[in-house]
């Protein structure tokens, strides 16, 4: 009989057990998965979303973030600085502030540069000019949500009022929506509108004018992000300049640190869990059938022999459970992942729980070293027993 069909035997003697053995291991084992998917899940969410605008590469006066620190000055002339670098493909200057429908609602006001790329991704009708026509209203692209509430579609006319922190009245400006558009940063309830940075700074009447608040750039292929940020050093060394990757570098170390630690710390304890379940489980089923075992090793069973079956028994538990737990742990992951997005200020498409194959094996290693560890003391019991005294036992009990 070969130890896997001999251990499948050991195993379902007891239905009982060994069901209840491999739906706690589904239960550790999704929470494990969970927990592995967490560790990396943001910083793998928040790299496919600075990806996606399409700019590698970043500019701020300082480290402060773009809405809340100093604007660059003089944008204009720094635009055409880096652009003239060879290490640099593209320059887009953003600007962030607050406007508003008179009397109806405010929201999120940017102002962009022109730009072959979009920084946002148009859903309805056209993305903005690369400039603006003379004599002609600005153009403007809105969200879906201030379409759906103001009720607009491409070609309407939106009168909007720029939001300043100084207390004179700024100008009405007249725009022609000519898109609705998925802004990659915005959270669920969010209400913004993007224009180009002329139009935007007429909003501001002469409060804001040649300033923006940060660059996105694309470097050229051949030289690649790191190169570009050193070039940009080079000439504007009192600006901040950082790629997605050093982006994510640091925030690895300070804001997202914080859900790393607690996947370490559930993982540690669910695998500690998941140790003592099956060790449990091995220990009793050996001593139930210590006269089996004997009775084995006295017909020519090799000590060996019952190792491996008892290896194999352990395997078809953790195994099994933990393919079950696959399916349990992404159904619990979507659900978590649900519940962590409705904190305010995130955004939409941001994701804690994000598969990726590096989890995925991680999780199988884990998984079968403590399938391994839990198994050593049911079968340092069985490879030690005592043959004739426990034949001799079991004879007069």
């Amino acid at each position: 009989m070969r130890p896997l069909f001999f251990a499948w035997r050991s195993l379902t003697r007891q239905p009982a057990r060994a069901v209840l053995g491999i739906a706690g291991i589904a239960a550790v084992g999704a929470l494990l998965f969970d927990m592995l998917l967490l560790s990396r899940g943001l910083v793998l969410s928040f790299s496919d979303l600075l990806d996606s605008v399409g700019f590698d590469v970043r500019i701020t006066a300082t480290e402060a973030l773009p809405s809340s620190g100093p604007p660059i000055e003089s944008v204009s002339e720094v635009v055409r600085t880096v652009k003239a670098l060879p290490e640099i493909d593209d320059a887009v200057p953003i600007a962030f502030g607050r406007g508003a429908v008179p009397g109806v609602m405010s929201l999120d006001l940017i102002g962009s540069g022109p730009t072959e790329r979009n920084v946002w991704k148009v859903l309805e009708g056209e993305a903005l000019p690369s400039q603006e026509e003379e004599g002609a209203e600005p153009a403007l692209v809105v969200n879906r949500n201030v379409a759906e509430l103001l009720e607009l579609v491409p070609g309407d006319e939106l009168t909007l009022t720029a939001i300043g922190s100084e207390a004179t009245a700024l100008p009405k400006v007249v725009f022609v929506v000519v898109g609705v558009a998925d802004f990659y940063f915005d959270t669920p309830d969010a209400r913004t509108a993007a224009a180009l940075l002329p139009a935007y700074w007429r909003a501001y009447g002469e409060t804001r004018r040649d300033e923006a608040d940060m660059l996105l750039l694309r470097s050229s292929a051949e030289a690649g992000p790191e190169s570009a940020v050193a070039a940009i050093r080079e000439v504007y060394p009192d600006l901040n300049v950082f790629s997605n990757e050093q982006f994510l570098t640091r925030f690895q170390r300070t804001e997202f640190s914080y859900f790393r630690q607690i996947s370490f710390a559930l993982s540690t304890v669910t695998l500690f869990f998941a140790f003592l379940l099956v060790t449990t489980l091995l220990t009793v089923s050996v001593n139930q059938r210590f006269a089996e075992i004997a009775s084995l090793r006295a017909l020519g069973f090799a000590r060996r022999r019952i190792v491996a079956d008892l290896l194999w028994e352990s395997a078809l538990m953790v195994g099994t459970g933990g393919l079950i737990a696959l399916p349990v742990g992404g159904l619990l992951a979507s659900r978590l992942d649900t519940i962590l997005k409705a904190m305010p200020g995130l955004p939409e498409r941001l994701h804690f729980f994000v598969m990726e194959p590096r989890a995925a094996l991680l999780y199988v290693a884990l998984l079968t070293g403590t399938g391994i560890l839990a198994a050593l003391y049911p079968v340092y019991l069985a490879a030690r027993l005592p043959i004739a005294a426990t034949l001799r036992k079991e004879t007069v009990s």
